[in-house]
């Protein structure tokens, strides 16, 4: 029997395969320089999670840390209101984007500064988006970074899918869900998608979690309590605190101030500070260890 001899290799898909090959190698170069990635999701949409991921990414650069904040959001981008950034532009070169700066610790990427108007409606299927996903993580110059806090769209389908698996080494979730158990059935499935990707979950946060009367000081429980703290029991993962309503953090979103900013000794603000000592406390650990020795 003839030896058979193998067909050699289309010259085009030679030259497909080493573009990937590089663009891997660019994506892995960019987010080998980023220490931590927190990915901020949620099962149910309405939760509050982008006023969250704001909130932590200024809360972390606030304390030093070096940041960015990468909103996926593709059909609703709200982070560039909640930063006062609308309008602003990214500096684009032919190999790499420029993420907004909002401070000298914090950079900022949404499609939003890249969309002609706010009126514009996205208007992609799933292959366009997760290309995008892929552009701002592989050609945004972050730099490097402590944290990367990633603003995700509500679910579990193919944008968190994708920017989970694109991350790569040192990501963790934190979750936000309602207090309600409607919200919080959906955000039982985030946890249980998490586990599914190997993703590390961080913790959850019960946002909306009661309300404080700025005159009293008394908590009223507006929408019930406990909901996401009994979840994480449940799930067997950390429960990262209740953040109460407070009438400022709505009216610090549609302004475009950051409550932790403006309100650092408020209720809701000490809450997320918290929240913060918590997602950080391995970080904190492992720059311990490197200074010992």
């Amino acid at each position: 029997m003839k030896d058979l001899k193998m067909a050699p290799t289309c010259p085009g898909a030679q030259d497909k395969q080493k573009e990937k090959q590089d663009k891997d190698a660019k994506l892995r170069s960019r987010m080998d320089r980023i220490s931590k990635k927190l990915v901020v999701m949620s099962g149910k949409g309405g939760v509050g999670k982008s006023t969250v991921a704001a909130n932590m990414a200024v809360g972390l650069s606030l304390q030093g840390y070096r940041v960015g904040l990468l909103d996926l959001d593709v059909h609703g981008p709200s982070i560039p209101r909640l930063l006062s950034l609308t309008g602003e532009k990214p500096h684009m070169d032919k190999d790499f984007m420029e993420p907004v700066p909002w401070s000298r610790n914090l950079w900022v990427m949404s499609l939003g500064f890249l969309l002609p108007s706010n009126q514009d409606a996205v208007i992609w299927r799933g292959p366009v988006k997760m290309g995008l996903i892929r552009q701002f993580l592989q050609d945004v110059a972050w730099g490097e970074l402590d944290y990367l806090v990633v603003d995700c769209p509500p679910g579990t389908g193919d944008e968190p899918m994708t920017v989970l698996q694109l991350l790569g080494e040192g990501t963790g979730a934190v979750i936000v869900t309602t207090p309600q158990a409607v919200a919080v059935d959906d955000v039982r499935r985030s946890v249980s998608f998490c586990r599914d990707m190997d993703t590390p979950v961080a913790g959850i946060v019960e946002n909306m979690s009661g309300y404080v009367c700025h005159s009293c000081n008394e908590h009223l429980d507006i929408f019930t309590s406990g909901g996401g703290e009994s979840l994480a029991r449940e799930m067997n993962v950390p429960f990262l605190g209740r953040i109460p309503i407070d009438p400022e953090i709505v009216r610090s979103g549609d302004e475009g101030y950051i409550y932790v900013k403006t309100h650092p000794q408020s209720p809701a603000a000490l809450i997320i500070s918290s929240m913060l000592e918590s997602v950080t406390a391995d970080n904190r650990k492992d720059a311990e260890a490197t200074e010992a020795i």
